[in-house]
C-alpha cells in the first residue's frame, strides 16, 4: 500500500511532462499544416532556386533528342 504514495506523485510527474509538451509542440506550429509532409512525397519540386547559382535552367536545345 505504501508505493502508492510513491505511484501518484510519479503519474502526476509524467503527466505534467507530457502536458508541457503538447503546449511547446502547438506553440512551435506542428501541428499546423498535417498535409504538408505527406503531399510533398507524392509532388516533386520542379522550381529552379534562384540562391543556387551553380545549377541554372538548360536552354541548350541540342540536348533535346526530339
Amino acid at each position: 500500500m505504501s508505493i502508492i504514495y510513491v505511484l501518484i506523485p510519479i503519474a502526476i510527474l509524467f503527466v505534467i511532462i507530457a502536458i508541457g509538451i503538447f503546449f511547446w509542440a502547438v506553440k512551435s506550429e506542428q501541428f499546423s499544416d498535417l498535409n504538408k509532409q505527406g503531399h510533398s512525397i507524392l509532388f516533386d519540386d520542379d522550381k529552379v532556386q534562384t540562391g543556387d547559382k551553380s545549377v541554372k535552367p538548360s536552354n541548350d536545345k541540342s540536348n533535346n533528342d526530339n
